[in-house]
């Protein structure tokens, strides 16, 4: 197998990485409830248990329009990062 070969199939998998859980997983059951919630929003939900008049000072310039964009967003990001570190660990463990 070449290294164009290689590198295809690293590319493609790591795109099903990222994209095989919005379709193998599936809801939480209840509507109201968005599945991908994560850090940011348990926290948000346990401030507002504390203080209920709590406002937030800062507001983000863009929303993702849903959750699972958001996550969409994460995930190829994280997926990117985790590329780059095992492309950078290839390179310097062959010695290029």
């Amino acid at each position: 197998m070449n290294r164009f070969t290689k590198n295809v199939l690293l590319v493609f998998g790591i795109f099903l990485l990222a994209v095989l859980p919005f379709f193998l997983v599936s809801g939480t059951g209840d509507p109201d409830k968005e599945m991908f919630v994560g850090a940011d929003g348990k926290a948000e939900e346990i401030i507002k248990e504390i203080r209920p008049d709590y406002e937030p000072w800062a507001k983000p310039f863009w929303e993702p329009p849903s959750g699972e964009i958001e996550s969409l967003l994460f995930t190829l990001q994280a997926a990117m990062g985790a590329g780059f570190i095992g492309y950078y660990f290839g390179r310097k463990h062959s010695g290029g």
